[in-house]
């Protein structure tokens, strides 16, 4: 129990300055669990969604994921691997889980990074904005839809 909570506590601790959801106000939740259809009206692009997924300043998911990344050293394994999240969610769960992720777990240290309000302990750099663009979200979705069994 003792490893788990230093884990939570080190994740929260590297992902503080990004956007740690407050409490307080919960999301709604969303019927279907899923958001379907880009909000830009345009798909993403496979290609840059990898590029942001293995960045380790800009979308940080392999700090808590694992996937199918050989070239990529000290994956994360305090979160689902993201081998195969293409055949386990459509792209509408996808994009739910990475605007907002609270709305499935009120609990989860994920990043919410679609979301501008309600947030506590946001670094100045992202005060106001989301920490990934809507197009950055649909290039991530794009890539992950990608990633089948």
């Amino acid at each position: 129990m003792r490893t788990a909570s230093l884990a939570v506590g080190l994740a929260a601790a590297l992902l503080g300055p990004l956007a740690i959801p407050s409490r307080a106000a919960p999301p709604p939740r969303i019927e279907g669990q899923a958001l379907p259809g880009s909000p830009t009206g345009r798909p993403g692009d496979p290609a840059r969604g990898r590029a942001i997924v293995v960045d380790r300043t800009r979308g940080l998911c392999l700090l808590c994921h694992s996937g199918p990344f050989p070239d990529q050293p000290f994956q994360g394994d305090l979160s689902p691997s993201l081998a195969g999240a293409g055949s386990r969610h459509s792209p509408g769960e996808l994009r739910l889980r990475i605007v907002d992720g609270r709305v499935l777990n009120p609990d989860t240290i994920m990043p919410s990074y679609g979301r501008r309000d309600g947030l506590v302990r946001v670094g100045e750099a992202w005060r106001n904005r989301p920490i990934l663009a809507p197009d950055e979200i649909e290039d991530v979705v794009a890539f992950l839809a990608t990633l089948r069994d």
